[in-house]
């Protein structure tokens, strides 16, 4: 299971899909950074509100496909009655066939729910791999991370890192630290500085003497005090800080921190991350049209109930993953579902505003021509094979004539009168054999 979690994803296609969000994250923070507010966390949203919008017509289509569904089912579901208890071929090819008509006068298909599903899954997962390992996509932040990772391979090659004896520290190692060898040290530290708490950040920070050190003119980690309060943010605090959370630590560790320290302003945006990514995936779900089940069709029918759980568990899933996860990933989720419900509700306008009648006889009638230009197409097709065969069935005749003809020129004289035949007689080699055919042949193409 070895990988290179800081390299950037190297998987044939979902690579490109990565390397062009990533590209759009880094462009989002160097904009943001000459504006003077290079942050993490609001990157995020503006790269979530830009993909969901990128993602628009497919979310289109799909609930485009779901609404002429509910239409459709009927007229399959009568269908599979009028065939039901026939299981002989020509019933099977029929259904088929009728079945074919009902879904191209829908202007739809059968797999065409999972053709959009098929078509978003890697673009979530690229959403959620640029997310997860920020440091391999924007320049900036990687090479801030960079600078603290080259200080500890230069002190000891990283082994307090490796065995500094803290739980938090040495599990993180061995989770995330699967890079750290010889030829990708520096990656493999990146790796782990990038998913590191405050407080174990300031072990490391405090062992290694990073404290001072800076990039681009600027300190890189917070001076602290002997209370533990930031005096001036560094850049690596900069770059994380939002509503004053830090989003590499998780809501449950900023909330056990907080507490103890009499935060409790923090305290609440630590619940409310976790709680607010539940609320808002379930507010969006709801608002998402519901997926038709028993149409008939039993493969759009298992995945309308497995999108169904899935649907009742996710929300509940999302709580308790945002609490134990980087705050960051809680920010893109209610970011993400937040963005949906927008998108949705003026979707849900545009969707009741079509006329679903209208648009079904202008699929049938696109289905009828299609059919004919089919029809057509076959039909010249078959009359090219057919005159195709009689050249071929042609040209075999002549060319049987000649070698029979040839075979007549021998200078035998064996032959017998037209009214009789010595074919049965003579062997299939001999000469009288062979004139014998030349003369049925000629007696057959005189008549």
């Amino acid at each position: 299971m070895y990988s290179l979690l800081l390299t950037q994803n190297s998987t044939p296609i979902f690579k490109y899909i990565v390397w062009i969000f990533g590209k759009v994250m880094e462009g989002i923070f160097f904009l943001l950074d000459k504006l003077g507010i290079p942050n993490i966390g609001l990157s995020i949203i503006i790269f979530t509100v830009i993909v969901n919008i990128f993602m628009i017509p497919l979310t289109y289509k799909q609930q485009k496909f779901s609404k002429l569904s509910q239409k459709m089912n009927p007229e399959i579901k009568a269908l599979q009655k009028k065939y039901e208890g026939k299981k002989d071929q020509n019933s099977q090819m029929a259904m088929n066939s009728e079945m074919q008509a009902i879904y191209a006068k829908y202007g739809t298909s059968p797999t065409g729910s999972c053709a959009y599903l098929l078509i978003q899954m890697p673009i979530l997962f690229a959403l959620y791999r640029v997310i997860y390992l920020i440091p391999a996509y924007v320049t900036k932040i990687g090479e801030t991370f960079r600078v603290l990772a080259d200080k500890i391979i230069s002190v000891d090659n990283a082994e307090f890192l490796k065995n500094s004896g803290v739980d938090t520290i040495v599990s993180t190692v061995n989770a995330y630290g699967r890079t750290m060898t010889d030829d990708n040290m520096s990656n493999g530290v990146i790796d782990v500085l990038n998913r590191l708490s405050s407080s174990d950040m300031s072990v490391i920070a405090d062992h290694y003497g990073l404290n001072g050190l800076t990039y681009e003119g600027s300190e890189i980690l917070s001076t602290l005090n002997s209370a533990g309060d930031i005096i001036h943010r560094g850049l690596i605090d900069t770059y994380n800080n939002f509503l004053g959370l830090s989003i590499g630590n998780s809501p449950w560790y900023t909330l056990k921190e907080s507490f103890a320290a009499g935060k409790y302003l923090v305290v609440l945006v630590a619940v409310l991350i976790p709680l607010l990514s539940g609320a808002t995936q379930w507010l969006s779900l709801k608002l998402a049209p519901a997926t038709t089940q028993d149409s008939g069709n039993a493969q759009a029918d298992s995945m309308a109930q497995s999108m169904k759980s899935m649907n009742t568990m996710m929300p509940l899933i999302s709580i308790w993953f945002c609490f134990t996860l980087p705050a960051g990933m809680g920010i893109y989720w209610i970011a993400n579902a937040v963005v949906r419900m927008v998108i949705q509700i003026i979707m849900n306008k545009r969707i009741d505003s079509i006329d679903f009648d209208e648009l079904i006889r202008q699929n049938a009638g696109k289905s009828a021509k299609k059919m004919e230009k089919l029809k057509a197409q076959q039909e010249r097709m078959n009359a090219y094979a057919n005159m195709n065969t009689r050249n071929i069935n042609g040209a075999s005749t002549i060319s049987g004539k000649a070698r029979l003809v040839s075979s007549g020129d021998t200078g035998s004289n064996d032959t017998t009168d037209s009214g009789s035949s010595s074919t049965g007689s003579a062997s299939g080699g001999s000469m009288m054999a062979k004139a014998n055919m030349v003369r049925d042949f000629n007696n057959k193409n005189s008549k």
